[in-house]
């Protein structure tokens, strides 16, 4: 018998040996395609893409898990992820299997009902990639499509796994790596298409959406949010009228308008919908000289989703110089308004305003401040624009104003019920300064901004300056986008809480700053279940089932932006690794309680520098190193706390770490392009001064 006609019989044996066993193959691991996508709400069991639906309402109609019961949730698994920062992932959950993302962009793959893991994928991203990061080296989560799971690293990769193995198919740079561009977002995908965009708008690049063919990586389109170098041709005629709102040599400094957060996608009109950044820099006098609304910084974006073309744009800001980012959640529902049905994309911005806006046509229907706005006395209902009140731009003067660049409502995704009609809204009330840097000198790659924020400038009296400290809160808004009015709120103890969702069950869930997941009442914020993570959750949750039982999950784990400027708010040990928490009725696990770590405060070197000296390396360190060490020097817990540092009393050993790049493997580069040996001595005589201050304030009270 001839070996072709032998492998032929041992063929057909297969196919009559598959089809005797009922023809039963392997499933398929992430089995999602258009139609399973397109019709979530058919499989509320699963969460396939990050806000579960296309419309991203956060929503689950899930009911096993209500009101009546919830008392009785308990932890039924957890998983310690390998990193220790920011944990900001939204897991996704396949036909029983979860994937979410941690620092450092790492995947996993676990069993969504024992928490087992399956894979693990490492991107291998150099940690001296995380001084390009502005807000920690966090990533959102991931993508599933026919068999396979999509993240975005934070160096600027897409990279497709095998969802069954976590096995590398491709992987493509979607950014110029030579510039300080990163991705923390989670890819969305649409009609075969991976939808990303990217951040780094403090540091020097041109924000952009891509989409990419996700059977090979390759590019089908691109949108830039802010036009480029007006001698050359321009990418289309989105970029052409946006050009005329600019002035100046902003292409030079690339602009900023990252896309880094937001999506949402409306299959009826085939629109995909984005938020973009904040300009570079963020004060406007030094980005546009002659002014201008500059398109198309802080707006929300319309294109098609099959060939990228612009449809329609919604500026919330015009001419940002407070670093108002509208990449918060965008969230799509048909709203009964003044008697007629009308389609809606919704957004809690930045900038303390809710926005109902037409999302066929892009008009505002509706705006609203949720919190308390300095900077504003409300929204013209006509041109859409804000009605800024006081000192324009701080052109006259530093300022103190509500809110801050950390936003009414940063990345923090909420969530739209349906079934109350309310939006559950993570709120605060953050104060910030702003000035204009009479010493500002664009530093490509580094932190621009063109703006003082340093507290230390306003107010100058100390106990004002606590007060200001001390007004800062979180807040759950249950927000009526109709009636553009609050239903309910409950009161955090401090900022930056995490996530919501709704279910159907009538419930809300939340992860707090301190430590804590909980559940309300969705119609009257009564308080109804909370348990303990020990970790900062702020992440968003989500919920599933795997045999008929309901879960709920979240992402654990401290760090962000918030943590690594704003130390002095904080009241944290050292972070320990992240995880995910996922609870069910009558869960029986047990969640270990870490030791909080309180680091000593050594005594430190004896402060010899003149006053010059200490305030030019205050200067020099606000520039340079805040935004990692935080204000006043004071490390939030993500990254070493200096003040705490042998090396600040070691001149040589300091100038290793700094212009050295001895630590660069730990994210710590070099800054020897930027600074001489000058420099850092006025960085360390600062530190010094700011070592001797804190440990003073760490010394018991003398009775």
């Amino acid at each position: 018998m001839s070996g072709l006609r032998w492998r032929g019989l041992l063929a057909a044996a297969a196919a009559v040996g598959a089809l005797a066993l009922g023809g039963c193959q392997p499933h398929k691991a992430a089995d999602v395609d258009a139609a399973r996508l397109t019709n979530a709400d058919k499989d509320p069991g699963d969460w396939m893409s990050h806000g579960r639906t296309y419309a991203e309402q956060r929503y689950s109609p899930l009911d096993k898990i209500n009101a009546a019961n919830v008392n009785t949730l308990g932890l039924a698994w957890s998983f310690q992820l390998a990193t220790n920062r920011g944990v900001e992932t939204t897991p996704i959950v396949v036909d029983g299997t979860m994937y979410v993302t941690s620092a450092w962009s790492l995947v996993y793959a676990l069993d969504a009902k024992t928490g087992k893991l399956l894979w693990q994928y490492d991107p291998k991203v150099s940690r001296a990639i995380g001084h390009n990061a502005c807000c920690d080296v966090v990533n959102r989560g991931v993508a599933v499509w026919k068999g396979r799971v999509y993240v975005g690293t934070l160096d600027g990769r897409l990279v497709a796994l095998d969802a069954r193995t976590g096995a590398v198919d491709w992987s493509v740079v979607t950014v110029d790596q030579s510039k300080p561009y990163t991705i923390t977002m989670a890819p969305r995908i649409i009609k075969g298409k991976v939808m990303l965009g990217n951040s780094g708008s403090e540091y020097g690049v041109r924000g952009y959406v891509s989409a990419y063919d996700a059977d090979d990586g390759r590019l089908i389109w691109r949108f830039f949010t802010v036009p480029g170098d007006p001698s050359k041709p321009f990418e289309n005629k989105a970029m052409e009228a946006a050009a005329k709102t600019w002035s100046g040599d902003w292409w030079k400094f690339g602009g900023g308008g990252s896309p880094w957060d937001s999506m949402a996608y409306d299959p009826e009109t085939n629109l995909l919908m984005f938020g973009t950044g904040n300009g570079l820099p963020w004060d406007e006098k030094a980005r546009s000289p002659n002014g201008g609304d500059n398109l198309y910084l802080s707006s929300i974006i319309a294109v098609d989703a099959d060939t990228g073309q612009y449809a329609w744009h919604f500026q919330t800001t015009p001419g940002d110089s407070w670093d108002f980012d509208s990449t918060q959640t965008l969230t799509l529902a048909d709203l009964t308004i003044d008697g007629k049905p009308r389609k809606v994309v919704m957004q809690a911005a930045k900038n303390g305003f809710f926005y109902v806006i037409d999302r066929t046509t892009g008009k505002l229907i509706s705006a609203k401040n949720f919190v308390p706005v300095t900077w504003a006395r409300g929204v013209d209902p006509v041109s859409g624009r804000p009605i800024e009140i006081g000192d324009d731009h701080y052109r006259n003067g530093p300022t103190v104003m509500f809110p801050s660049s950390f936003g009414a409502h940063n990345w923090h995704p909420m969530s739209f019920s349906p079934k109350t009609g309310l939006v559950y809204l993570p709120a605060q009330e953050v104060p910030g300064a702003y000035g204009t840097d009479p010493k500002f000198a664009y530093d490509p790659g580094q932190w621009n901004t063109a703006t003082n924020t340093d507290l230390n400038t306003l107010p100058p009296d100390p106990k004002a300056k606590a007060a200001m400290i001390n007004s800062m809160k979180g807040e759950l808004i249950a927000w009526d986008p109709v009636a553009q009015k609050e239903a309910w709120r409950a009161v955090h103890k401090g900022p930056w809480n995490g996530g919501t969702l709704a279910t159907g069950g009538g419930l809300v869930f939340q992860g707090t700053a301190d430590g804590h997941f909980n559940a309300y009442d969705a119609a009257k914020g009564t308080p109804l279940w909370s348990a303990d993570t020990y970790a900062a959750t702020l992440s968003g949750p989500m919920t599933y089932t795997v045999g008929g039982e309901q879960y709920v999950a979240v992402g654990a784990g401290f760090g962000s932006v918030f943590y690594l400027v704003a130390g002095f708010a904080t009241d944290n040990g050292n972070p320990l690794n992240g995880k995910i928490v996922v609870y069910k009725l009558g869960g029986a696990a047990t969640l270990p309680k870490p030791p909080l770590i309180r680091l000593p405060f050594p005594k430190p070197p004896e402060n010899t520098a003149s006053p010059a000296l200490v305030a030019q390396g205050h200067s020099t360190f606000n520039h340079y190193c805040l935004v990692c060490h935080g204000y006043d020097a004071i490390s939030g817990g993500v990254i070493p706390d200096l003040r705490r540092s042998p090396l600040i009393g070691d001149a040589a050993g300091f100038k290793a770490v700094v212009l050295g790049g001895e630590r660069k493997d730990q994210g710590m580069v070099s800054f020897a392009a930027e600074l001489k040996d000058a420099d850092a001595e006025a960085i360390r005589a600062y530190l010094i001064k700011a070592a001797v201050d804190g440990y003073a304030e760490a010394q018991p009270a003398k009775k």
